[in-house]
């Protein structure tokens, strides 16, 4: 299990890297935020008229109206949104590889995946070390390899919000 960083990142204002591939994310599309910690994607989301799930193992302070709270263990328990669709899901800061499939069935034609989590090297400056929650390189470009066209990734280095290697793709389902 994947250390839960709430306490430090619910301050945070939303991930750059989110806000930028939100604003495509189709206009009251629904969202699903997976461990979504303090919030802050969540009511982003839910600010742009959005109607948001967040979805994490433990309650969440204060979301705004619009959001749909899911208290759920996703490494322990059942997928709880079995049959369900979204036009746009986010997910920063978890690894929990083997929900990779569950998500990206879960997307929309026309949605967006928007991931960003720690990558190798990070162990350089802190939490977390383990391997087990660090993606390797490309390893997201692996995981929507034909199923989503990648806009955006990267791979590196980032010194805010805090010294850290991460790991982003933003790619979306292009409907045929």
């Amino acid at each position: 299990m994947m250390p839960h960083m709430t306490q430090d990142l619910a301050a945070l204002p939303p991930s750059a890297w989110v806000t930028r591939f939100g604003v495509d994310v189709a206009p009251s599309g629904s969202v699903l935020d997976v461990a979504c910690g303090g919030g802050r994607h969540a009511n982003w989301f839910a600010a742009r008229g959005h109607p948001v799930t967040a979805v994490d193992r433990e309650p969440v302070g204060a979301l705004m109206m619009g959001v749909d709270f899911v208290l759920a263990d996703l490494e322990a328990g059942p997928w709880p949104f079995e049959g369900r669709n979204f036009a746009g899901i986010v997910v920063t800061n978890y690894l929990f590889r083997p929900l990779f499939s569950r998500l990206l069935q879960a997307i929309d034609p026309n949605g967006w995946l928007i991931y960003e989590t720690f990558a190798v090297g990070n162990e350089k400056y802190g939490r977390p070390s383990n391997p087990d929650f660090l993606l390797q390189p490309g390893e997201l470009l692996d995981v929507v390899k034909g199923q989503l066209q990648v806009v955006a990734y990267e791979n590196g280095y980032q010194d805010v919000p805090r010294p850290a290697v991460v790991q982003r793709i933003a790619a979306c389902r292009v409907s045929q």
